[in-house]
C-alpha cells in the first residue's frame, strides 16, 4: 500500500510517536502548525470520514486524544482538534486522521 500513514503504522517510515496501542497511533506532525501538533490515526486504513462505517473507531480516537492531551498538560490552556475531509478541505493524506493543535493562540476562522 502506498499510504504514508500505513507505512508509518508498519514502521516502514520513522515518526516521532507520542502514543500507540493496537488500534491507534499518534505522532508529531512533520510540518507543525502549532508548538504541539499531533496526528491521531486509526491503524485500520480508512480513507476519510466518508468511508467510516464503524463509529466505535471515532469514540476510541477521542478517548486517546483526551488521554494524550491530559498527559501533555494541555487541559489548562486548551487545544483544538481538527479533521479534514477531502482535498478542498485540506486533507493531504488519504487516511482518516485528526490533528490536535495546542500551545499557541488559535484564532477562528483558522489561519
Amino acid at each position: 500500500m502506498s499510504c504514508i500513514f500505513c507505512k508509518i503504522i508498519n514502521k516502514e517510515i520513522p515518526a516521532s510517536i507520542v502514543y500507540e496501542d493496537d488500534k491507534v497511533l499518534a505522532f508529531n506532525d512533520v510540518d507543525p502548525q502549532a508548538p504541539v501538533h499531533i496526528l491521531f490515526i486509526p491503524k485500520e486504513h480508512i480513507g476519510g470520514i466518508v468511508e467510516l462505517q464503524n463509529t466505535a473507531i471515532i469514540d476510541n480516537l477521542f478517548k486517546v486524544m483526551k488521554k494524550v492531551a491530559t498527559e501533555q498538560g494541555l487541559d489548562q490552556s486548551g487545544y483544538r482538534i481538527v479533521v479534514n475531509q477531502g482535498p478542498d478541505a485540506g486533507q493531504a493524506v488519504g487516511h482518516l486522521h485528526f490533528h490536535l493543535l495546542a500551545k499557541r493562540k488559535l484564532t477562528w476562522p483558522p489561519g
